[in-house]
C-alpha cells in the first residue's frame, strides 16, 4: 500500500511518510494509490466485529506489516482506546421513529476526533521511539480537534504540539479543554480570528520547505491521512449496526448522515463506499454551506464571510478534504485536481466541470441546517426520547426529521411515528455536555459530567494572537525557541 499526492507532484510514499507529512510537499493531500475492494464474504465476516476490531482490520489494509507488524498494530489500537468511557468505544442509540444516533464521543474530550487521534498518536509514538526522532505538530482547530490532538500527545518528550484556536468562537468548555493542559510540550495560541484565518499561518509554515524540514513539521488536522483512515471505521460500524440483514442479494443499503465541516468524515464515507460498502451518504452542513452548494450546483465558492452558528466546529468555509473527494471521483486525475485547487486558491471561486459535478451529486446527497433548524431538532429529539443532542449532531437529526414522511409534524413539533424503508444512521460527533449555550437556547437543561465541571476551576495557559499581528512570525519564533530547549 503506497500513497500519492492528490496533485501528482509527490509519491508514491509509504504510510510512515504520509503520517509524518500532513500536507504533501506539492500542496496536495495524501491518498492511497489504489483502494482495496471488499467482497460480500468479507463484509459478512466483519459484520459481527466490535468497533476496535473493525479499526484493526481496516488499518491492516492500509499499513503494511513491514512497517507495523499486525500484532503490534493491534496492541497500539487497544492502547489508543484504553481511556474511552464506553465499553463498546462507539455506541448506537436507537431512538424513536427510526432515528439511529451513532455516538462517536465517548473519548477523553467528548468528541469524535478522540477516535482517530488516539490511534494516530500511538502510530506516531511507535515510529518516533523506533527512530529516536522529534516532531513539531501544528494544529488549527475550530473547536474539538485541538483538545483531541493535545490529549493524544501530551507529555510526550519527542513531540511538541502547537495549537491555534479561534478566541471566543469555541465554546468555553472546548477552549478550557485546551488551555488547562499544562505540559511542557503543549503550546496553545488564542487567535483573534475565525477557523479559516487560523489555517493560513499553518499553511505558510508548511510551505516553507526548509523550515518544515528543519523542525519536522507535521499536522494532526484531517489533512493527515491517518485520521481519515481510522474514520472509515465509523461508516462500516454504522452500516453493520443498522443493516437489517447481510443474507440478502444485493446487500441492503444504509443511509449515513454526516455532519460536515472540514469534510474528513464525509471523505472517509466516500472511501468506504468505493471499497464496496453499500451506503448512501448525506453531507449535512450548517449555514456555512459551501459543500451543500458544491453538491447541489457544482459551486465550490466562498461566501462573503464565515457565519457564526450553534454548530461552531463546522463554521468552516474552506473544507480542505473536498480535494480528496474530487480526486477520488475524478478517477485519481491529479492534473485536473491540481488545476481546480490552484484556481480555487487564487480566486476562492470554482465551478466544477459538468462530469465531475455529476459524479459528486451521484455519490453524495446534501442539505443545510440553520440555527433555527438546529434548535428545533434538539427540541424534537428531547421531546420524543429525552435524549440530548449536541448542535452538530442536531444538524444530522434535522435531515432525519425534515424528510417528507414527517416534515409536517416536525415543523409543528408534533413528533410521531412514520414508516421508512432504508435504515438511516446519524453520526453524532460530540456530546451535548460541551455545548451548554446551545442546549440552553433550545430551552433544555445541560447535563454536565464532573470532568467537564472541573475545568472551570483549573489553571489555564495560552498565548494571545491579536488582529493585525503577524501570526506566522509569532508561530515561527515560538517553534524556534522551543527547539532550542530539546
Amino acid at each position: 500500500m503506497e500513497y500519492v499526492s492528490t496533485r501528482g507532484g509527490v509519491g508514491p510514499v509509504d504510510f510512515e511518510e504520509a503520517l509524518f507529512s500532513g500536507y504533501a510537499a506539492d500542496g496536495g493531500l495524501f491518498m492511497p494509490q489504489c483502494l482495496p475492494s471488499l467482497d460480500v464474504d468479507t463484509l459478512q465476516e466483519w459484520s459481527c466485529l466490535s468497533y476496535p476490531s473493525l479499526v484493526k482490520e481496516l488499518c491492516a489494509l492500509f499499513i503494511t506489516p513491514e512497517l507495523i507488524p499486525r500484532s503490534t498494530l493491534n496492541d497500539l489500537i487497544d492502547r489508543a482506546f484504553s481511556r474511552f468511557r464506553h465499553k463498546d468505544i462507539v455506541h448506537l442509540s436507537r431512538l424513536k421513529d427510526g432515528l439511529n444516533v451513532l455516538e462517536l464521543w465517548h473519548g477523553v474530550t467528548y468528541a469524535f476526533k478522540d477516535l482517530s487521534l488516539s490511534c494516530t498518536g500511538q502510530f506516531l509514538q511507535y515510529f518516533l521511539e523506533k527512530k529516536q526522532k522529534h516532531v513539531t505538530i501544528l494544529v488549527g482547530t475550530s473547536g474539538d480537534t485541538g483538545s483531541s490532538a493535545i490529549e493524544s500527545v501530551r507529555g510526550q518528550k519527542n513531540m511538541d504540539i502547537f495549537v491555534l484556536l479561534p478566541k471566543g468562537l469555541c465554546t468555553q468548555i472546548q477552549e478550557l479543554q485546551m488551555t488547562t493542559v499544562i505540559e511542557d510540550n503543549v503550546h496553545v495560541f488564542a487567535a483573534h480570528g475565525n477557523s479559516d484565518e487560523i489555517d493560513e499561518p499553518i499553511k505558510e509554515l508548511f510551505a516553507d520547505v526548509e523550515f518544515a524540514r528543519k523542525h519536522n513539521l507535521m499536522s494532526l488536522n484531517s489533512v493527515n491521512w491517518s485520521r481519515i483512515m481510522v474514520q472509515i471505521a465509523h461508516h462500516f460500524y454504522a452500516y453493520f449496526q443498522c443493516a437489517p440483514s447481510l443474507d440478502t442479494t444485493p446487500l441492503p443499503i444504509v443511509e449515513i448522515v454526516v455532519p460536515t465541516g472540514g469534510g474528513g468524515n464525509i471523505t472517509a464515507g466516500c472511501i468506504a463506499q468505493k471499497m464496496g460498502l453499500p451506503i448512501r451518504l448525506v453531507a449535512v452542513v450548517n449555514s456555512n454551506d459551501i459543500i451543500h452548494r458544491t453538491v447541489q450546483h457544482g459551486d465550490f465558492s466562498l461566501s462573503e464571510s464565515v457565519k457564526a452558528t450553534l454548530a461552531s466546529a463546522m463554521d468552516i468555509q474552506e473544507p480542505y478534504n473536498m480535494e480528496r473527494i474530487l480526486w477520488l471521483l475524478s478517477g485519481s486525475d491529479s492534473h485536473l485536481t491540481k488545476a481546480l485547487m490552484e484556481q480555487f486558491s487564487l480566486s476562492k471561486s470554482l465551478k466544477l466541470p459538468e462530469d465531475l459535478h455529476r459524479k459528486l451529486s451521484e455519490t453524495l446527497h446534501s442539505c443545510s441546517a440553520s440555527n433555527k433548524d438546529i434548535v428545533r431538532a434538539m427540541q424534537c429529539c428531547w421531546q420524543e426520547n429525552h435524549y440530548l443532542l449536541c448542535p452538530h449532531s442536531a444538524v444530522a437529526a434535522h435531515y432525519h426529521y425534515s424528510q417528507p414522511s414527517r416534515a409536517h409534524s416536525y415543523h409543528g413539533f408534533s413528533c410521531f411515528s412514520f414508516l421508512f424503508s432504508t435504515p438511516r444512521c446519524c453520526l453524532a460527533p460530540a456530546s451535548a455536555a460541551k455545548f451548554q449555550d446551545a442546549v440552553l437556547q433550545a430551552g433544555l437543561v445541560p447535563q454536565l459530567p464532573p470532568e467537564i465541571t472541573a475545568l472551570t476551576t483549573m489553571e489555564t495557559k495560552s498565548i494571545d494572537l491579536g488582529q493585525g499581528q503577524d501570526w506566522t512570525q509569532a508561530l515561527r519564533e515560538q517553534i524556534e525557541a522551543t527547539a532550542q530547549q530539546w
